[in-house]
């Protein structure tokens, strides 16, 4: 099936990526793709290592002439996200992605593509396993875990790695050289509540929230996209002060960092409200895809009746949890006023399951000031707090400040307008790179970070541009033979 992925150009870049594709390779479950690696590099008869926490480093000798050049690091994440439509029978822990082409993109088949941050990786694959690319000393680092908690490069001990410059391929505009990021922290709510008899006469209703386009927590998040767990809130909300609503299941959105597309509850309503209860809720339904139909044309609720739950929670934690979850900031919290058009701070909703006694609400908050993302994450804990739940803060990760005048960053920013005719942008992102948690271990590193055009990140809706990769292809490549000299 992904034959004619291996036919695009540039078919080193192409067919790697599809090798890599091969290997089921979701964060947390790494076993497999870090064996793979460690595979190729001692096939290749290259030094090769993983480290304590499962992080694979591949060392490659200069190339004849290149010897006198600063060793380089280039680095990537070799998890994905997992994500697909509901009607999709894929399973993420047995079977490789399923790939095909559509005009300019490769996407792959009702789920994630594996772009974010496969084509890194397959790009470090190919020029280790070259042997005409120029290139000066080399350090491949295949960090794991990076869209989970980034525990691949918090583990990453210092002293491993020699290189004095370092190429992160996790950009995802081809356009961009990112000399920033935010730095993040998950934020875990739960609580108990008991559960309750259904009353007798009521009538149960499936409440389904679908269509939405999802995506990037943090590059996304600018977009004001619709949020399925805020809006299911909406209804939720709405149905239990009016007509006296129970709610006996909820399951919203899915990873931190993906912006939820959907989410189911199931609900009673006594039978005397019921007609009252389907009008008005029919009626806030057209206002809410009136509100987002821009936005989210593919948007659609769903209230269907359906069997009966056996249990409901109790009236007086249900009012807590709806209040909760509407206090919950989402979306953008700060622009920052140093950058144009960067977003500084943000919260994304993006768990909320309610089952069998147990409520679990998690969210990430990002900023690129740490200050900042402490103010909003203490916000968000206050509010939940009051409301009855537990909460943690929990796999804190640093940001990575701008530096404008990085040796490398002249390089690239020369470079790119050699090649393209016309000046990058320079700019920080408000995605959770792993240059901040490197660069503390690093310091003294100069670190870059650049990629190919992916749309659609940690959604069944990512693909990659095809003219995009073989653009960046030729300037990765460029960019190694332009590599300064070392310091005399």
């Amino acid at each position: 099936m992904n034959e004619e992925i291996r036919a695009l150009e540039p078919k080193p870049l192409w067919n790697k990526f599809a090798d890599l594709n091969d290997v089921p390779r979701p964060s947390k479950k790494e076993e497999r793709v870090i064996e793979f690696m460690k595979n190729f590099g001692n096939k290749l008869g290259l030094e090769t290592q993983v480290d304590e926490v499962g992080n694979v480093i591949i060392r490659k000798p200069a190339t004849k002439g290149m010897e006198d050049r600063k060793a380089v690091v280039l680095q990537s994440h070799l998890d994905m996200v997992h994500q697909k439509n509901n009607d999709s029978d894929f399973d993420f822990d047995t079977q490789g992605i399923e790939m095909h082409v559509e005009g300019d993109w490769v996407k792959a088949n009702g789920t994630t593509l594996g772009a974010d941050n496969g084509l890194g990786v397959a790009t470090m694959m190919a020029i280790l396993e070259s042997d005409t690319i120029e290139h000066p000393t080399l350090e491949a680092l295949f960090t794991i875990d990076e869209e989970t908690g980034m525990t691949g490069a918090m583990g990453l001990k210092p002293g491993i790695l020699k290189g004095e410059i370092l190429l992160n391929l996790d950009t995802e505009e081809d356009d961009e050289i990112g000399i920033g990021c935010a730095g993040g922290v998950d934020i875990t709510a739960k609580r108990t509540y008991k559960e309750e008899e259904v009353l007798k006469g009521a009538t149960a209703y499936k409440i389904v929230v679908k269509g939405l386009q999802g995506g990037h927590s943090g590059m996304d998040i600018i977009k004001g996209l619709g949020n399925a767990n805020k809006l299911m809130n909406r209804l939720l909300h709405n149905g239990f002060e009016k007509y006296g609503m129970r709610i006996a299941f909820i399951n919203g959105g899915g990873l931190r960092n993906a912006i939820p597309r959907e989410s189911e509850a199931v609900v009673t309503v006594d039978k005397v409200q019921r007609e009252e209860f389907l009008s008005e809720t029919k009626e806030l339904v057209s206002q809410i895809e009136q509100e987002y139909k821009t936005l989210e044309p593919k948007l659609k609720i769903e209230v269907t009746e359906t069997s009966m739950p056996e249990k409901v929670m109790e009236t007086g934690v249900q009012e807590l949890l709806t209040r909760a979850v509407y206090s919950v900031h989402n979306g953008v919290y700060r622009m920052s006023p140093e950058m144009e058009g960067l977003v500084e701070t943000s919260n994304n909703l993006a768990r909320v399951s309610v089952e069998d006694g147990n409520i679990e609400i998690r969210c990430l908050t990002r900023s690129s000031v740490e200050s900042s993302k402490t103010d909003l994450s203490n916000g968000i804990r206050a509010g939940l707090e009051l409301a009855g739940f537990d909460v943690e803060l929990s796999g804190a990760y640093p940001g990575w400040a701008p530096n404008t005048d990085s040796p490398i960053l002249k390089v690239l920013d020369e470079l790119y307008q050699k090649l393209n005719n016309k000046k990058a942008e320079v700019a920080a992102c408000h995605a959770g790179l792993e240059c901040g948690i490197l660069g503390h271990n690093y310091p003294e590193m100069d670190m870059i970070s650049f990629g190919p055009t992916i749309r659609g990140a940690h959604s069944p809706d990512e693909r990659a541009s095809i003219s995009s990769a073989q653009k960046y292809w030729k300037f990765v490549l460029e960019v190694l033979k332009n590599i300064p000299k070392k310091a005399a």
